[in-house]
């Protein structure tokens, strides 16, 4: 296989032996001369027994490890690590299924493919490239996802946002294999939605909170509801589904409130109201009260260096949640910031909840879903973390 060999500092072999599947440059006794971001590389302990191979990176996770087997990473291990993933959905009940056709089909390190994901729109699958090794080998997973895949219609690259500095150019995505115009329709749980999978957020729509969407559903019946952080309307669109009174859907993105109103005019939807506005403005200016309030934000802290102030914005931004919520209300609160853990999570509400003086019930605590797998040996690959709060 000849690829360049990596050498580790004594004793820093452990977390590779427990198949946790980062390098971390700090690890690192030896690099090899005329080494480039994307190469695939061995990596040996400091006495040259092999640990695994992976994509080399010039940053703080230095290699992710793509195999702990001395194997060629060739069309042929793409092919079954592919097709691993797509039998995992289908024992999940999401292939060909009537009611939903929209599902996450790779999911980085929980697949064993770190760096990498996939998700399934209906026909077509939009990958995004968390790292050069894994958008050098796009044509290559394309090929696989085909071969495991033959209905699908298109596959999108949609990785210029997540490459790193020297491959973030637009010209990184676009079409890997066939055609298809944007937006197109999608079915999750028999509700209809535009996914704009080429301008949209992430690869267009928020897959990871399929089941806790439903979960609102259950608890929405005349209800009054305020979605904030609302998107293109998710959540307010299974409340009003089943039988909220009266929703709200905040964000601050035109755009994304125009793709909404197109989705509540699919489903036939007419209590549901916009209101362009960024969530703190709308904190500031609101005046009633709501009977179920859902804070999903984006990320406040991508990296641990970001850790602390990313808790203080939780904990703030929880305490106007609870201001807005009616006695014996809901509150549905997110997090999706790898660094921030459950407990974390926790302690940021039970702050809030301590300085408004509200007595406060954990009623459920919410997960990504099973087509959004983690990795016993990555517990990193736990990024959505929530609850669901009973507030008198």
């Amino acid at each position: 296989m000849n690829y360049p060999q990596i050498i580790l500092k004594k004793s820093k072999e452990q977390s590779l032996k427990r198949r946790h599947p980062w390098v971390f440059s700090g690890a690192i006794d030896q690099l090899p001369f005329h080494i480039y971001e994307g190469d695939l590389v061995e990596v040996l302990d400091y006495h040259r027994n092999f640990l695994g191979i992976g994509h080399y990176q010039p940053d703080s996770i230095a290699v992710r490890i793509l195999s702990f087997n001395n194997e060629p990473i060739n069309q042929a291990f793409w092919n079954k690590k592919i097709e691993t993933a797509y039998i995992k959905r289908k024992n999940l009940g999401l292939i060909d299924n009537p009611s939903t056709n929209v599902f996450r089909l790779i999911h980085g390190e929980g697949d064993e493919l770190p760096g990498l994901i996939a998700d399934y729109y209906n026909g077509i699958v939009v990958i995004q490239c968390h790292s050069a090794g894994m958008y050098l080998q796009r044509n290559a997973i394309a090929q696989a996802i085909k071969n495991v895949f033959p209905e699908i219609k298109a596959i999108y690259n949609k990785s210029f946002l997540t490459l790193p500095p020297l491959f973030n150019n637009k010209e990184a995505d676009g079409f890997l294999w066939g055609e298809h115009s944007t937006p197109i329709e999608i079915i999750e749980n028999n509700l209809r939605f535009n996914i704009d999978f080429i301008e949209g957020q992430k690869t267009g729509f928020f897959i990871d909170q399929r089941e806790n969407r439903m979960l609102l559903g259950s608890l929405s019946k005349n209800k009054k509801v305020a979605n904030l952080f609302g998107y293109t309307g998710g959540f307010a669109i299974y409340a009003a589904h089943y039988g909220a009174s009266e929703v709200i859907n905040v964000d601050s993105s035109a755009k994304a409130l125009e793709m909404a109103t197109n989705n509540y005019q699919l489903n036939k939807f007419t209590q549901i109201k916009n209101i362009c506005s960024d969530v703190n403005d709308f904190f500031k200016a609101c005046q009633e009260h709501y009977d179920i309030v859902i804070l999903d934000p984006p990320a406040f802290a991508k990296h641990h260096k970001h850790r602390e102030k990313a808790l203080l914005a939780y904990k703030n931004l929880n305490i106007k949640g609870l201001k807005l919520l009616s006695k014996g209300g809901f509150l549905f609160t997110f997090s999706c910031s790898q660094a921030i853990s459950a407990n974390d999570l926790r302690q940021a509400i039970f702050v809030a909840a301590a300085n408004e003086k509200r007595n406060v019930s954990i009623l459920y605590q919410l997960h990504q879903p099973a087509d959004h797998p983690i990795s016993i040996f990555h517990p990193e690959g736990e990024y959505l973390k929530g609850f669901v709060l009973k507030v008198e």
